[in-house]
């Protein structure tokens, strides 16, 4: 069971209270943030662009949307820009308005909360662990005409899965048969070198709408920006007119004007999660008690094997917080995610789960 009333990684206050201690003390892997922090030239735009706190912006976000358009090759008039992109999440559930809508376990929680809101029955596939956790054609008898919406992860959160490439074209070809509406949460895909994702097939596909996130891969949670994309524009205008008017502040909308430019900061990125992620999986490995699943993101799922252990509360303890994943439905209070960080840092969850793991005790 988590120690926290959270849904979601990254409660570093409240951790932190549980210890006595402030924040800044402890080493967090239970956000998946790129560790190369904030891209420099954005923080060098933000300090030389404060006086954007002292007007609105532009309600449109014309310059945003147009940014985007460009980097996607695709018209503005198919993108969404929101506060997030758990914000992209319930615009497009309020808009959709599903009444029967398939999830997948263990995924992320809020497409179950923003579903709960409206009058909608949830429908539940479940991975099996003994497939790895991964997605296999067996999803596709589940695909029936009572549907109307289908939300799948790519990478799927919190066990850092991309589906086979045939099957998710498989999957949405049979939802297309079918007028389900096919929703694409693509929040970590920019962490795959050279993985387009299915923006570029959305012209031929206008009942897939894709969601993106800025936040994790330009380590601006705090910022929060994300958007949707959709080839029909006319359900994009609808979507935007039943948006919340000026809901992403002026500073998170001049990121999404300039990172997406970055190409250093993103081979920086890639060339650190290829290295990194795959020492940090190997590492993890060899660790006596635990039993890891590759992931292709920037995170991975672990499952502890020793039932006396409390992992989450005893690396808390050294100042580690990890993230339990007790609240995903399908798994239980024996799985973890953890982030890939940087090699130091890595080094120090390691060293920390192999004290945990070995019985021996740190150093003070």
């Amino acid at each position: 069971m988590s120690l926290f009333k959270s849904a979601h990684g990254g409660n570093t206050r409240e951790a932190a209270e549980l210890l006595g201690i402030s924040p800044e003390q402890l080493l967090d892997f239970s956000a998946n943030i790129n560790p190369l922090g904030m891209p420099a030239g954005l923080k060098r735009a933000i300090i030389d662009n404060m006086d954007c706190a002292e007007r609105y912006p532009d309600v449109d976000y014309a310059q945003l949307h147009a940014a985007l358009a460009e980097h996607h090759q695709i018209p503005a008039s198919w993108i969404l820009a929101g506060n997030g992109e758990t914000e992209s999440i319930f615009t497009l559930v309020d808009g959709l308005k599903p009444r029967h809508a398939m999830i997948v376990t263990p995924g992320f929680a809020e497409y179950r909360r923003a579903l709960q809101w409206g009058d909608c029955t949830i429908h539940e596939f479940a991975l099996r662990e003994d497939d790895g956790w991964q997605l296999t054609d067996a999803i596709l008898d589940a695909l029936t005409s009572e549907l109307d919406c289908l939300f799948l992860c790519t990478p799927n959160n919190p066990t850092g899965l991309l589906p086979d490439n045939r099957l998710l074209r498989e999957i949405a070809a049979r939802c297309k048969w079918l007028g389900i509406n096919l929703i694409l949460d693509e929040a970590f895909i920019d962490f795959i070198a050279g993985e387009p994702g299915f923006i570029p097939l959305l012209h031929e596909n206008p009942h897939i709408w894709v969601l993106r996130s800025l936040t994790k891969f330009y380590a601006i949670p705090g910022l929060r920006l994300g958007y949707l994309v959709n080839s029909n524009e006319q359900a994009v205008a609808q979507m935007r007119s039943r948006q919340m008017p000026w809901s992403i502040n002026a500073f998170a909308a001049l990121a999404g004007e300039i990172i997406l430019c970055d190409s250093a900061y993103q081979q920086a990125t890639w060339k650190w999660l290829e290295q990194e992620g795959a020492r940090f999986e190997q590492q993890l490995q060899n660790l006596p008690g635990l039993t890891v699943y590759p992931g292709q993101a920037n995170y991975r799922l672990l499952r502890c094997d020793r039932a006396d252990i409390d992992l989450q509360r005893t690396l808390l303890e050294q100042h580690v917080l990890i993230r339990s994943c007790a609240n995903y439905p399908g798994l239980d209070a024996r799985y973890y995610r953890v982030a890939v960080r940087s090699q130091e840092e890595n080094d120090r969850l390691l060293a920390a789960l192999n004290n945990t793991l070995s019985g021996t005790t740190p150093a003070d």
